[in-house]
C-alpha cells in the first residue's frame, strides 16, 4: 500500500480572518517557487494535504455535527454550555464563527489541491523511475477525489438542493480552478459546479488503481471516488448513476464488507461495536486517520463532556426521543451508539446518552477523550444510496431497493431484519433508515433540503419538548422551504474588496 514508509504528522492551522478565503496559500513555510520541485516535495504537499482534513471545522467538528444538530435528531438540555447554539436555535448568520470557519477551510483545502494539482506535471516530468511515476499518479488521483470532496461539501452547505430542471438558473460556488492565476470571486451556477466535481471524479477514476483498496484506509481510493460519485449522483437526482456507482462500490466484496453486529471481533465486542470503540471496521472506506500525536477535534465532547469531572456525564445535546423509538428491539445498534446514564446536572436527567463517539479506545489509554476518527464514508451508506435511487428512478424498483434495505438491516439485528418497501411508504422507510444507520454523522439536514417538499408533506419538522431539554427551541417548527437549510454565505466573502461573491437567500 501507498504511504505506508513516509508519513508525516504536521499540523496545519487554519486561519479564519476577515480576508476573503478564496485567497489563501498552501498551508506551508516554502516559498511558492521554490516549493514542490522533487518526488518528495510532492509527497509532502500530499501529507500537507491530509493534515489539513483534521480541522475541527471539517468532518472532526463541525462538518459532522452541525447539520445534525441544526435539525430534528438531538435537544439541548438545560445548563448546556450554548456550544453551537446558534444552530439548534435556527440563528445562523453570515458572520456566524462556524459558518466562517467551514467555508474557509473548504477553501483552504482546495487552495492546497490547485497548488500539488499545477505543480505536479512539472514533478512528474523530472521522474524517470515507474515505480515513483505510478506513486505519482495515485497521490494525484487522491488530490483530485479531495477536491471534489471538498466542492461537493460546500454546495451541501451553501447552496439549494440540486433540481435537473432548474439548476442552470441557481447559484453553485465559486470555482478556484487553479493556483497562480487570478480568477474572478463570482459564483458559478449550481449545474456547472457539479459539472466540475464530476470532472474531477472522471480524472480520479482514471488515475486509481483497485490495488489501493482497503477498508479503513486513511487515504483517498479507487472505492472512496466510486463512494463519493454515488453520493453526488444522488444529489442530483442522477438514479441511474447513483445506481451505476454504488453498485461499484458494494460489488467490491474483496475489499469492503458491512460490520455485522452480531459476528464477534472480540470476546466483548462485534465488528460493528469495535468499528466505532477503534474506528476500524470492514465497512469503512475512509477513514481520517489520527495518533496519540496527531488528532483533530472530540466528536463527542458535546454528547457527554465526562472530562468534566471524570465522574458524571454533562451533555449539551441528547438524542431526541422520536430517534430512540425508531429502533426496533432486536436492533443492534442501539445498545452500541446509546448508553444510559443520569447526567450530573442539578436535574438529574437520566437519558440514553450518544456514545458513538465516546472515544477511540487508544486514545482514551493516553487520557485523550471523546475523540473518535471521523468516517465519512462507509459502505452502508452506499445501499441506502442505491435503495432510494432504485425507488426513485424512471421505472422503480421496489423489490431490489428492498432487498438492499434488508442486507444493510440483517447485518445490524440480532434476528430478523427484512423490510419491504412501495409507492406510498419507500421515502418514509429510507428516511427512518437513514437516521438509524447515520445518526449524528451530518445527514439529516442535506437529506432534508434534498427531499423538500417529498418529505413529510413539506413541513419539515416540528421540535416537542422533552425532558430537561432547554425551552428556547424545543418546541421549533421549520418549514420545507426555510432559507437557512441552505447555509449564508460569510459576509466578510461577499464585502471582500473586489469580490463579486452572490449572497444567498439565507444572507438577507
Amino acid at each position: 500500500m501507498l504511504h505506508k514508509i513516509k508519513i508525516f504528522f504536521a499540523i496545519m492551522v487554519v486561519a479564519v480572518t476577515l480576508s476573503s478565503c478564496l485567497d489563501k496559500e498552501p498551508s506551508s513555510a516554502i516559498p511558492e517557487q521554490e516549493a514542490m520541485q522533487t518526488f518528495d516535495d510532492a509527497e509532502q504537499t500530499v501529507t500537507g494535504i491530509y493534515a489539513l482534513m483534521k480541522s475541527q471545522a471539517l468532518w472532526s467538528g463541525y462538518l459532522t455535527l452541525l447539520p445534525d444538530i441544526q435539525t430534528d435528531l438531538v435537544y439541548a438540555v438545560e445548563g448546556y454550555t450554548n456550544v453551537y447554539g446558534s444552530f439548534w436555535q435556527w440563528e445562523i448568520r453570515p458572520t456566524t464563527a462556524e459558518i466562517e470557519s467551514v467555508y474557509a477551510s473548504l477553501y483552504q483545502l482546495i487552495s492546497n489541491c490547485n497548488f500539488y494539482l499545477e505543480k505536479v506535471g512539472a514533478v512528474k516530468d523530472t521522474l524517470t523511475d515507474d515505480d515513483k511515476i505510478e506513486t505519482l499518479d495515485q497521490y494525484t488521483a487522491e488530490v483530485y477525489t479531495i477536491r471534489a470532496l471538498a466542492y461537493s461539501e460546500l454546495l451541501k452547505c451553501y447552496c439549494k438542493a440540486y433540481d435537473p430542471a432548474t439548476a442552470s438558473n441557481e447559484l453553485g460556488v465559486v470555482l478556484r480552478k487553479g493556483y497562480s492565476e487570478a480568477e474572478p470571486a463570482v459564483r458559478a451556477t449550481l449545474e456547472e459546479s457539479y459539472a466540475f466535481v464530476l470532472e474531477d471524479l472522471a480524472r480520479a477514476e482514471e488515475l486509481f488503481v483497485d490495488e489501493n483498496n482497503g477498508y479503513s484506509s486513511a487515504y483517498m481510493t479507487q472505492g472512496v471516488a466510486f463512494a463519493l460519485h454515488a453520493r453526488v449522483a444522488l444529489n442530483m437526482q442522477d438514479w441511474d448513476k447513483a445506481i451505476e456507482y454504488s453498485t461499484k462500490v458494494i460489488d467490491m466484496k474483496e475489499y469492503y464488507s458491512l460490520s455485522s453486529a452480531k459476528q464477534m471481533y472480540t470476546a466483548d465486542a462485534s465488528f460493528y461495536d469495535y468499528m466505532w470503540q477503534y474506528d476500524v471496521g470492514t465497512e469503512v472506506l475512509w477513514r481520517i486517520g489520527y495518533t496519540t500525536t496527531s488528532y483533530g477535534g472530540a466528536l463527542g465532547q458535546v454528547f457527554l463532556n465526562f472530562n468534566v469531572d471524570y465522574y458524571y456525564f454533562y451533555p449539551d445535546y441528547v438524542p431526541a426521543q422520536w430517534v430512540l423509538n425508531l429502533y426496533e428491539q432486536s436492533d443492534l445498534r442501539y445498545s452500541s451508539i446509546f448508553y444510559d446514564a443520569t447526567t450530573g446536572y442539578d436535574h438529574a436527567l437520566s437519558w440514553p446518552l450518544l456514545v458513538k463517539y465516546y472515544g477511540n479506545g487508544d486514545l482514551i489509554n493516553n487520557l485523550i477523550y471523546h475523540v473518535s476518527m471521523p468516517k465519512p464514508f462507509r459502505l452502508s451508506e452506499q445501499y441506502l444510496i442505491r435503495a432510494e435511487a432504485y425507488c426513485r428512478q424512471a421505472t422503480p424498483n421496489y423489490g431490489a431497493a428492498s432487498k438492499d434495505l434488508t442486507t444493510l438491516r440483517e447485518a445490524r439485528f440480532a434476528s430478523g431484519g427484512a423490510i419491504t418497501v412501495n409507492a406510498d411508504n419507500y421515502l418514509q422507510t429510507i428516511a427512518d433508515e437513514r437516521v438509524r444507520e447515520l445518526y449524528m454523522e451530518g445527514f439529516r439536514l442535506n437529506d432534508l433540503k434534498r427531499w423538500g417538499t417529498l418529505y413529510n408533506n413539506g413541513n419539515g419538522f416540528k421540535r416537542t419538548p422533552q425532558t430537561s431539554s432547554l425551552p428556547e427551541g424545543s418546541s421549533l417548527e421549520i418549514k420545507a422551504d426555510n432559507p437557512l437549510f441552505v447555509w449564508p454565505i460569510p459576509q466578510h466573502e461577499i464585502e471582500a474588496p473586489g469580490s463579486q461573491v452572490q449572497p444567498n437567500e439565507s444572507n438577507k
